[in-house]
């Protein structure tokens, strides 16, 4: 089921499109059925869950870091994590960096913007979003784009408005800054993003099918 359910939504989005397996609260059986199938991008939102899983399952896996980071927990991914997309501050950054110079190596990393109305959604305003990118001199942490999450609701025109007001920053900044990632879109809203011009999808259920 899990191999159908990933190269029919892998047929339906552009190949320039990044998918991100969200396995979040999967077990490490699904996990290796959809690597069988070729997915190699898995998100996790807690760097327990994500450390766990990365030291059973193969080396090549890319892991995603989308859920809230804590400063104090980023010393448990750095050796390994592919991309962090839930960057909200210039504190998480700057540790990051350390992390990334202890281990050597440099960190991708997403800023997370709050373009939804909810408020219990973490993320940058775009004026602080801003100041980070100009305050930013941090040598192990490369910014590939931004991240975000539309509010969750029926209203296609707010959920649309939303993903336009982050691609719309987005293409301000990204010729300046080299940034090749534009991550937002779910399982719910993806094929909206996509048209919004999102070049990266975080897609657990339409795979792993609902959380229980």
């Amino acid at each position: 089921m899990i191999k159908d359910n990933l190269l029919n939504l892998l047929e339906s989005i552009p190949d320039y499109v990044n998918l991100v397996a969200v396995s979040k609260t999967k077990p490490i059986t699904n996990l290796l059925e959809a690597y069988e199938a070729g997915q190699r991008d898995f998100g996790e939102n807690k760097v327990q869950d994500m450390a766990d899983k990365a030291s059973e399952l193969p080396q090549n896996i890319r892991w995603h870091m989308i859920g809230h980071l804590q400063r104090n927990k980023v010393k448990y991914i750095a050796p390994f994590v592919s991309l962090i997309h839930s960057v909200d501050s210039i504190r998480l950054l700057t540790e990051i960096d350390k992390q990334g110079k202890k281990y050597n190596r440099v960190i991708d990393c997403l800023l997370q913007v709050r373009i939804a109305q909810e408020e219990k959604k973490f993320g940058l305003t775009f004026n602080s979003c801003s100041e980070i990118i100009n305050q930013n001199n941090c040598t192990h942490v490369r910014i590939r784009g931004l991240m975000g999450m539309a509010s969750f609701t029926d209203n296609q025109a707010q959920v649309e408005s939303e993903f336009n007001s982050l691609a719309q920053f987005y293409k301000q900044h990204q010729e300046k800054y080299e940034w090749d990632t534009l991550s937002m879109g779910m399982s719910g809203d993806y094929p909206l993003a996509l048209t919004c011009g999102s070049t990266m999808i975080r897609v657990g259920s339409l795979i792993f099918g609902e959380r229980k």
